[in-house]
């Protein structure tokens, strides 16, 4: 089987994903993920895309579809793979479709994870960090002592891009980035959407009941 999967910060997209890939043995392909991987091994693609980074350039969607073919012509990716970060607009989803096409692949879910906006501004404004590297959170991972580390004993402070403002914002971008993406997909009738505000073994139950349906599909 052969998914991508979308969703906004603070949804819960990676916990789902590691999931997904224990439970049904499917490599998790992220772009960031590739990137690294090629820099590190010092490819020619790697080598390629690090002279954009160092720039401080977007990675170019001519050497992101490269990578990604690339990724996807490896042996483990033959029985299925999960795309995460991948596509992200809709000329980048139109290469992928040739990708697959080309060797008689195809996408068979898009799993969309939805949480209000309000919920995920809650999520991601409770981050409070140390100088240290320890991370907390006021709801889900509080500190013994509010604002005081419990590794250091340090003062905990709330990074910038963790406040309200700077999150609805990021959200604004996801949003219109991520938009024209779900309705394309939603035309193909594969994308399913699913309720990210739940408890995350109900928010994986659901997710498996989908892949089941199209698993069944792919028997008929």
């Amino acid at each position: 089987m052969n998914i991508i999967l979308l969703g906004p910060p603070g949804a819960g997209k990676g916990t789902q994903a590691k999931k997904i890939q224990e439970y049904y043995s499917l490599p998790h392909i992220s772009t960031g993920d590739i990137l690294r991987e090629n820099i590190n091994n010092n490819t020619g693609l790697g080598i390629k895309a690090k002279s954009y980074m160092s720039r401080g350039e977007l990675v170019p969607d001519e050497l992101l579809i490269t990578l990604i073919k690339d990724r996807l012509s490896k042996k483990d990716c033959d029985e299925g793979f999960m795309l995460d970060g991948y596509p992200r607009t809709i000329p980048q989803a139109d290469a992928l479709q040739m990708i697959l096409t080309e060797s008689g692949k195809k996408i068979d879910a898009v799993l969309n994870i939805s949480v209000d906006d309000n919920e995920l501004i809650k999520r991601l404004s409770g981050r409070r960090m140390c100088k240290c590297g320890a991370s907390f959170h006021v709801l889900f991972n509080s500190p013994e002592k509010e604002d005081v580390c419990d590794a250091c004993k340090g003062k905990l402070y709330q990074r910038e891009d963790d406040k309200p403002e700077a999150i609805s914002n990021r959200l604004n971008v996801y949003k219109k980035q991520t938009q024209p993406l779900i309705d394309y997909y939603d035309k193909k009738k594969i994308l399913r959407t699913i309720d990210g505000s739940k408890d995350i073994s109900q928010i994986f139950e659901e997710i498996k009941k989908v892949l089941e349906e199209y698993d069944k599909k792919d028997t008929k």
